[in-house]
């Protein structure tokens, strides 16, 4: 006998979406959406209690942390909403925060401007080879980053590789000095955080339609301007994805600060690591490292503002 066809598409329609065939679309597509909601939570939640647990938890602790009062010598710590430990540490430490956001703008900018020529070049000019040497340039940050800053500090050395010949061939004063510095501080940490800037800015540039550039030199536009108004716009999510990668880290160093430099160049890094494992001064440490949790997260809510929640989103994905 002849199948019907309508039983056949009933059994299909249940074996897709688990919804009888003859019941009205609207409610299959309500099944279907759930059942879509289920599998990304699914999947979602492996990496969600890994955040829980990394992240979520000692943020907790570090603000419980912040708000108690006493002293190891005095019977430990105790939790007694003590909100005046950030009031003190504001006002014993607000000039370190001053200089840290200073240091790291300034090797932001440096990063940017040494990182974005050479991106550029590489994804629009290198061709084949855009892998390569974009790995070439990531190769010595493979290095260890204590490491790679120790060598930087016997560089700039008052006698050391760079600056010991020029003094000897007289073109430097022998009471010419980098270490110890502004200038070491900031240079190391341009360095050391070049692969933070180098690495969104590459992926957003790489990605741009070469064609749009082309359409714009058809429509007798110089390559300033084909730049301007095509390139550089659309890679603004990368651009936005490295300031965060590399200033907010870079705001928290203290490697670069107690290497290359002095105790003028002291940085709220230094001030954290010194009041946790030196004067096991628990609670303005922790209140410490919240306000400049809390200041990064303003700054970085305020790029997104700037730039619109679309390219955020963007620069999230690019990075």
């Amino acid at each position: 006998m002849p199948q019907d066809p309508g039983k056949d598409l009933a059994a299909v329609t249940i074996a897709v979406t688990g919804v009888p065939g003859d019941e009205p679309p609207k409610r299959a597509d309500q099944a279907l959406a759930r059942r879509r909601q289920r599998v990304a939570y699914g999947i979602l939640t492996p990496g969600g209690i890994y955040l829980a647990i990394a992240f979520i938890v000692p943020l907790i602790l570090v603000v419980y942390t912040s708000l108690q009062s006493g002293g190891l010598l005095s019977g430990g710590y105790t939790f007694t909403w003590a909100f005046d430990n950030y009031a003190d540490a504001w006002s014993s430490s607000s000039q370190f925060f001053a200089r840290s956001l200073l240091y790291s703008g300034l090797a932001t900018l440096l990063s940017i401007l040494i990182a974005y020529p050479m991106a550029y070049w590489i994804a629009f000019y290198a061709g084949r080879w855009k892998s390569t040497l974009f790995f070439l340039i990531l190769v010595p940050f493979f290095v260890s980053f204590v490491i790679r800053t120790v060598q930087w500090n016997f560089i700039l050395a008052d006698d050391g590789l760079l600056f010991g010949p020029l003094k000897s061939l007289g073109l430097l004063p022998d009471d010419f000095q980098v270490l110890a510095t502004p200038i070491a501080v900031v240079a190391g940490i341009t360095y050391n955080f070049l692969p933070f800037t180098a690495l969104p800015l590459f992926v957003a540039l790489d990605r741009i339609d070469k064609r749009l550039v082309e359409a714009a030199k058809d429509l007798y536009a110089s390559k300033s301007q084909a730049f301007r108004k095509v390139v550089l716009p659309l890679s603004f999510p990368g651009l936005f994805a490295a300031l965060i990668l590399t200033f907010v880290p870079a705001t928290g160093d203290y490697v670069n600060s107690s290497v290359l430099g002095s105790n003028r160049t002291t940085m709220i890094g230094q001030i954290i690591q010194t009041k946790f494992l030196r004067q096991a001064d628990y609670p303005e440490a922790a209140a410490l490292s919240v306000m400049l949790m809390v200041g990064m997260l303003i700054i970085a809510l305020a790029y997104a503002r700037v730039l619109g929640t679309e390219d955020a989103a963007l620069a999230a994905g690019a990075a």
